[in-house]
């Protein structure tokens, strides 16, 4: 602990020099203050996570903040459009530490999060998936409206045993009827499975990358310490209020967007009944004015129309049976 918070001093007083933390002087601090900066021991970093790594202490890479700052926001600015454009995000972390911060974070956006397990083909095997979440809903149902009441206690304590091993693994994506716009994950090394079908489905990548993973294996990635609670707390925090600020902002769209379309059809309508009232006007004058003569200067202008196709104008034309 002493060791840790040495390390932690250190690299704060080396922060300080930099111009680009008095701009975001409260961010730098927060991050600092959960642990995000500290890496993994130097014998497991991967090569790829060098720009990322501010320095090495005591056999431990220090994560450069500045860089988890700018993926911060880049990846934050990300999923904010994704939200606002009405698409879902799934939320990805089986990891001890990080289930409870991440369930929670992906409910209070209405977004659909694995927690559990992740179950082969959950992506590329999409359909197949549905139809287990499917079957839960229906014994769910069953055991509502008292339809297992008829059945035995064995076979109604089977179905309700089945039904709650569903909900453990599938309850988090119960409501998502289509695979997802992108996925944020956490700890990519942990979750390869979920990441591979991701790439294979040309599904959008976020994810915290810590210093023993492969930044370049998703498309946003955020180098940050994967394995502390505090750090996946804030960094799940920071992005989740930017999916909430993409969906405040695509509720308003959508309630001016109504309103502007709403006040459109009432213009078209009241000019049209505007219109039509001229238009008759005017055929009802133009009627008078012409008087007896409106008739006679219809009828030739039939004629050619009904010479040209053995045409319906001309008696002639029906015994031949040309119609």
């Amino acid at each position: 602990m002493e060791q840790n918070n040495t390390i932690q001093q250190l690299f704060f007083k080396t922060l300080l020099n930099y111009s680009t933390m008095e701009e975001n002087k409260s961010l730098h601090q927060q991050l600092l203050e959960a642990g995000v900066h500290f890496g993994h021991l130097k014998k497991k970093w991967n090569s790829k996570m060098l720009p990322y790594i501010f320095a090495e202490k005591n056999g431990i890479h220090i994560i450069d903040l500045n860089k988890t700052i700018e993926g911060l926001e880049e990846s934050a600015a990300a999923l904010k459009a994704v939200a606002k454009s009405g698409k879902k995000i799934m939320f990805v972390a089986t990891k001890k530490q990080a289930k409870e911060i991440v369930a929670e974070a992906a409910a209070s956006v209405n977004m659909p999060f694995v927690t559990e397990r992740w179950l082969g083909g959950m992506l590329t095997n999409f359909q197949t998936i549905r139809k287990s979440v499917k079957k839960m809903q229906t014994i769910q149902k069953m055991l509502d409206d008292g339809t297992m009441d008829s059945v035995t206690k064995k076979e109604r304590l089977t179905l309700s045993r089945s039904k709650d091993k569903m909900e453990k693994v599938l309850g988090g994506i119960a409501q998502m009827g289509r695979v997802p716009a992108a996925l944020f994950i956490v700890d990519i090394s942990h979750e390869h499975i979920a990441l591979a079908e991701a790439k294979r489905l040309g599904i959008a990548t976020f994810a915290m990358v810590d210093t023993n993973s492969d930044p370049s294996k998703v498309d946003y990635a955020v180098p940050s310490n994967d394995d502390a609670t505090k750090s996946i707390a804030i960094i799940t925090s920071y992005l989740t209020a930017a999916i909430m600020e993409g969906l405040q902002e695509r509720s308003q769209a959508k309630e001016n967007g109504e309103e502007e379309a709403s006040d459109v059809e009432v213009t078209k309508t009241r000019g049209l009944d505007i219109n039509e009232d001229d238009d008759k006007s005017e055929r009802r004058g133009r009627g008078r004015a012409a008087g007896g003569a409106g008739r006679p200067a219809g009828g030739p202008g039939r004629a050619p129309r009904g010479a040209g196709g053995a045409g319906r104008g001309t008696g002639a034309s029906r015994p031949g049976g040309a119609r």
